[in-house]
């Protein structure tokens, strides 16, 4: 066994989101969330998410958040495995609706607070260091229908009234922290990243940019603020990363594939420099773009970057100048077309292991800040044999080429704290509310239509994983 390429003391972990896995969508006084009036992909998912005001006034009968895998009672169960996995970090979110029920309340959710000491308290029961995205797909619900998302400026003074809430509550139990999630999302899935109904707006892309400064704006001063709280604090921001490559070397492909990795990257390049990035003159001019930005913003953008860069990495990405070869592939948000030197997951994600590491290389090389892995994985079906067992060695053979790609990218100078694949215990898609697309290490018995014991189970990438773990990253065949 060769020397391990992860440094002492590297985050190994998983991730989940509050609204794929909490359930408990209206107790103890948790108030709708974006995603909770969302159906199953069988039932219109996705036009309900570009659409939401029909979804609204749609009674779809069943709703795959409301109960989803029932983390909110099972999570002591949940964390132990995890434990025995030998987690030494763990991704997930605080549900905004469950500590402000309508996002615009001045005091919180007492039983919502709460339930997140517990959570806490029971990962540092086993050592484990609580990761915490601060909004992951989650506005409440009533900021939307009252006030437009985050078009509306005044969600900036609503998300800091949540930060400063959590911040001091959990001074002493979490040290790591990401303001959004997958911030570029906002231009692609704008309901979920951020409130918006689109549909009837005159100028979609500037009603999504504004929002997107409105959500920087608040990164930065929540960075400031809890830094202010806690001097300990790391807060990260976090983008749906994965480089694009061009369709060929003809200079118009590559300057294509330069054009849609800015599209992500010019969120990152504002909360990692602190400054709007040059290129986004002449985009914003081009396309009609006018930012209304106050006092003090541009201040705030510079003053407060974050210290860490956390990014989702499940494909890499392939684009072309001519509109001929323009036929993507399915299952992803992200467009793109087929590469022909990659196999596909069966949701018609490419898999690219080499990818990763450059992207790490890229995203490192651009910021020079640590960066973690937070989301990786691969979403498929898993079939439990009669004896009870789950043979996913198609996962593991994704994950092993992945790990071994984070480590050449340690190896070429990228500093990386931790690395969470996502859905570590099977949970519901954020994008079809399937739960037969599975990404877990853990099965739990839940089927499409909310079926199931919600029983657990070890899968075989289970044990893989905790020896990857044992030997930080050493073993992984």
């Amino acid at each position: 066994m060769t020397e391990s390429k992860f440094p002492k003391g590297f985050l190994w972990g998983g991730a989940v989101a509050a609204n794929q896995c909490e359930g408990a969508y209206l107790e103890d006084g948790k108030g709708l969330s974006l995603v909770d009036i969302l159906p199953t992909v069988e039932d219109g998912r996705w036009e309900a998410l570009f659409n939401p005001s029909k979804a609204l006034a749609t009674d779809y009968g069943f709703y795959p958040s409301h109960e989803s895998i029932d983390f909110y009672h099972r999570y002591k169960e949940d964390i132990k495995l995890m434990a025995e996995m030998g987690f030494k970090c763990f991704r997930m979110s605080i549900s905004w609706p469950r500590v402000f029920p309508n996002g615009d309340e001045t005091t919180p959710n007492e039983k919502g607070l709460a339930f997140y000491d517990a959570v806490f308290d029971e990962c540092h029961k086993y050592g484990i260091e609580p990761v915490v995205t601060i909004n992951h797909f989650d506005t409440p619900l009533e900021v939307f229908k009252k006030y437009g998302g985050w078009k509306n400026r005044k969600c900036i003074d609503f998300y800091l009234n949540f930060c400063e809430a959590i911040f001091t509550r959990y001074k002493d139990k979490v040290k790591y922290w990401m303001t959004f999630n997958e911030i570029n999302m906002i231009l692609h899935l704008p309901y979920i990243g951020g409130g918006l109904d689109v549909t009837k707006e005159a100028n979609p892309e500037e009603v999504k940019y504004q929002a997107a400064h409105h959500q920087l704006v608040a990164s930065a001063l929540a960075t400031k603020l809890g830094h202010e709280i806690d001097p300990e604090n790391q807060i990260g921001c976090m983008l749906a990363a994965g480089n694009t490559y061009p369709m060929t070397c003809n200079p118009k492909d590559v300057w294509k594939s330069i054009e849609a990795d800015r599209e992500g990257y010019f969120f990152i390049d504002v909360q990692a420099r602190g400054y709007y990035p040059s290129y986004t003159k002449r985009f914003f001019k081009e396309h009609n773009i006018n930012i209304k930005m106050e006092d003090g913003d541009l201040d705030a953008l510079r003053d407060h970057t974050v210290d860490y860069v956390a990014f989702s990495y499940y494909s890499s990405r392939l684009t072309s100048a001519d509109p001929e070869k323009n036929k993507e592939t399915e299952g992803n948000v992200f467009a793109t077309l087929k590469n022909p030197y990659l196999k596909a997951s069966e949701w018609g994600w490419q898999i690219d292991p080499l990818g990763l590491r450059i992207t790490m290389n890229t995203i490192y090389d651009r910021y020079q800040k640590p960066l973690f892995i937070v989301e990786n994985g691969l979403g498929a079906v898993d079939t439990v044999e009669e004896d009870g067992s789950i043979n996913d060695d198609y996962r593991i053979d994704y994950m092993r080429e992945h790990v071994r790609e984070m480590g050449e990218a340690i190896e070429d100078g990228v500093e990386l704290l931790g690395y969470t694949p996502w859905g570590c215990i099977d949970l519901v898609s954020a994008g079809s509310g399937e739960m037969k697309k599975r990404y877990g290490f853990i099965y739990v018995d839940r089927d499409n239509k909310g079926n199931g014991t919600l029983n657990r189970s070890k899968k075989k990438s289970f044990d893989w994983y905790k020896k990857v773990i044992e030997t930080n990253g050493k073993d992984i065949d």
